[in-house]
């Protein structure tokens, strides 16, 4: 049996060898990662020269463990090593090419210190005892040091996109102001850097918002938006600003012919699941157009909340922008109803049947025939329900039927925000 203080003694001899060559060694693990992970080293002259020194403090730590008997559970990970980390969680770099460097590293060493000590001893019993302490010893080096570079990376990381979504969001809020006045072509690309979205091109607005409970509603309103996009074009990002904890503003960039069906958006609510809602503002460009979109879509969202809990999971305000712009005073909303529909706009059910009836016929261009397919009645039942709805109201159909199309239009989406209590 191997003496264990032999076994230390060769590999501090074999640590010290390998340490005279830490500068070569370094220059090796760098170019093996041009080749397997060449995205880390053709990258700009700091990165690079900071993952060298990352990969020489790591050597030099590694070899003055086995030079100095220290207990890899004890070691810290170097500071160019923790900076790297850092650098690459504000860069988006993904931490599985961290893992992997590290991972290629710990394979390398191994390789150069197995080399050395075949070099340097000829026994087996005690060659086979230095390989196994050093691979201990290198997996114990190698799993510390990592752990704490991803608890750096992540906590980072974290901390960037927190940073970095305030800053958009305050641009973005800068860009909506009121009383912004038009931008020169330095403002604009400047705001595009800071919110990472194309303000020259075109845009629809979206709100979206969750009403029920759900993990993580702000990643699930966000993969809303991302599908939403992917039904009507295969590439672009939406920009996706946090309003609160289950809210969001959207903006999707379109192509110059692209629209967005109202059947696209209900097919992605239906697969998000019950709860979120959207409404839409319709595409417009530039940095007007991305306000204007934006205001459209408040004003829906504005007339969804008004309506409540029964009203559609989708608007647009292609559909109801101009009921969006008549309920911006509810109250006053609600007295025109009452006075243009009279007793009809009672709240009861008696009468949300008539209301349906007579705004599907209207809707039909006043055919009976149209009208009972569309409701999948009898046509003389949609005779009678058309006659005794426009009984009850205070003048003759024919003397403002467009208001009353838009005062039924009203109940039908906002129901008892409008309607009078009974």
């Amino acid at each position: 049996m191997v003496d264990e203080e032999v076994v230390s003694e060769r590999i501090r001899q074999v640590a010290a060898t390998l340490a005279g060559r830490a500068g070569d060694l370094t220059g090796e693990l760098v170019q093996l990662y041009a080749a397997e992970l060449p995205q880390l080293v053709h990258d700009d002259e700091r990165m690079v020269s900071l993952l060298t020194a990352s990969v020489y403090q790591n050597i030099e730590t590694g070899l003055q463990i086995f030079q100095h008997s220290i207990d890899p559970s004890h070691v810290e990970a170097p500071a160019a090593a923790l900076e790297y980390a850092r650098r690459l969680a504000q860069r988006g770099t993904p931490v599985f090419d961290l893992i992997r460097a590290y991972e290629l590293g710990q394979a390398a060493m191994l390789d150069f210190g197995f080399q050395e000590c075949t070099r340097q001893v000829g026994e087996a019993e005690l060659l086979g005892e230095m390989m196994r302490r050093l691979l201990k010893v290198v997996f114990g080096f190698v799993t510390r040091v990592t752990r704490q570079l991803v608890a750096v990376y992540q906590d980072e990381r974290d901390r960037w996109l927190l940073n970095r979504s305030a800053a958009r969001a305050a641009k973005v809020q800068d860009l909506l102001g009121e009383n912004r006045g038009p931008l020169d072509a330095a403002s604009v690309d400047a705001a595009e850097t800071v919110i990472g979205y194309r303000l020259r091109g075109t845009h629809a607005g979206m709100i979206l918002w969750h009403t029920g409970s759900a993990d993580d509603v702000l990643s699930v309103l966000e993969a809303v938006a991302v599908a939403v996009l992917g039904r009507v074009q295969d590439h672009g990002r939406p920009l996706f600003v946090p309003r609160d904890e289950a809210s969001a503003w959207v903006w999707l960039p379109l192509g110059a012919d692209v629209t967005i069906t109202r059947g696209c958006l209900d097919e992605v609510l239906a697969a998000a699941g019950p709860g979120v809602r959207v409404t839409v503002g319709d595409p417009a460009t530039g940095v007007d157009g991305f306000r204007d979109t934006h205001h459209q879509a408040l004003r829906v969202h504005a007339l969804a909340l008004a309506a409540g809990e029964h009203c559609d999971r989708v608007l647009t305000f292609r559909e109801v922008g101009t009921m969006a712009l008549m309920t911006s005073d509810l109250n006053a909303a609600r007295l025109w109803v009452t006075s243009t529909l009279g007793p009809l706009s009672a709240d009861d059910e008696h009468c949300d049947r008539l209301r349906e009836t007579l705004l599907v016929f209207l809707a039909t261009g006043g055919s009976y025939t149209a009208a009972a397919a569309e409701l999948t009645m009898h046509k003389n039942s949609v005779q009678y329900r058309v006659r005794k709805a426009q009984e009850l109201l205070p003048r003759a159909l024919g003397v403002n039927r467009l208001d009353v199309e838009l005062a039924l239009s009203l109940c039908h989406r906002l129901g008892a925000a409008v309607l009078a209590a009974t």
